[in-house]
């Protein structure tokens, strides 16, 4: 009897000390960095005059400010840039590293670049999707030929935040910018605008719910190539448009192989 509980004991025993031993990584981090982007090529909906971040005061700030989010420790910096560029890119963030790149305005290198360098990396990555856009063209049409009432007041609300957009670039501090850039408030103004057209040819050719399927499709497949990155225990960092990242944050509430890590308290 002896001999049988003290078998019964060890086995438990065993049992305990393999339960204690991860069964997996923990789950990937995912920081998003909303932005506006530093070298505008004005291909958004809204278009507005910016704050210049070469200015010897900016550049200090984004030198300052890569330093602070590279204490977040990421194993991976995720660029909002044509992946068809993958070669390109590394081979300038090679070079940087070496001292023999000048950063250029793009958010991709002022932020991107220093950041990855900061960590350590030898490797930057790009995420965005080019194949699908928003598929705006027929929305448009049909607004001007059957709904001339929705495109009047589309084209005031585009107006109303162009002009305060304008307002705080021309006013607020780079600073400021980028907290408003990574602001609910802003997420949920920059989501909604896709929302107000929605309705649009409803019951007839969808022109407007397609348009706005077609934004999310884009950003479905940019998440994508986030996930593709973003694997157990991996840290990863994502600067891309505020257009987009008030997005992902929409699908990395869902994501429950995935956790969220606020970057606002990296910029305060």
């Amino acid at each position: 009897m002896k001999k049988i509980t003290f078998c019964v004991v060890a086995l438990l025993q065993s049992f305990s000390i393999i339960a204690k031993e991860p069964t997996q990584q923990d789950p990937a981090q995912i920081m998003l960095m909303g932005v506006f982007h530093f070298a505008n090529p004005q291909a958004d909906t809204v278009k507005t005059k910016q704050i210049n971040v070469m200015t010897p005061e900016n550049q200090a700030y984004l030198k300052t400010l890569a330093k602070q989010i590279s204490e977040y420790k990421p194993t991976v910096v995720l660029l909002e840039y044509n992946k068809k560029y993958q070669e390109q890119t590394q081979q300038e963030y090679t070079q940087y590293l070496q001292g023999q790149f000048t950063l250029k305005s793009n958010e991709i290198y002022q932020l991107g670049f220093r950041v990855a360098k900061h960590a350590g990396l030898s490797q930057v990555h790009l995420y965005d999707e080019q194949e699908v856009h928003w598929q705006s063209k027929p929305l448009f049409e049909y607004m001007a030929q059957h709904d001339t009432n929705t495109q009047k007041h589309f084209g005031a609300f585009i107006a109303q935040i162009t002009q305060e957009m304008e307002h705080n670039q021309m006013t607020k501090s780079l600073k400021e910018l980028l907290l408003i850039s990574n602001s609910a408030e802003w997420d949920n103004l920059n989501k909604s605008l896709y929302f107000k057209t929605n309705h649009v040819g409803a019951g007839k050719g969808f022109e407007g719910a397609d348009a706005a399927a077609s934004w999310w499709h884009r950003n479905f497949r940019m998440y994508a190539n986030i996930q593709q990155f973003a694997q157990p225990g991996e840290r990863v960092l994502v600067i891309g448009g505020q257009g987009h990242t008030s997005i992902f944050k929409d699908f990395l509430k869902l994501d429950t192989e995935r956790q969220a890590v606020d970057v606002t308290k990296y910029i305060k």
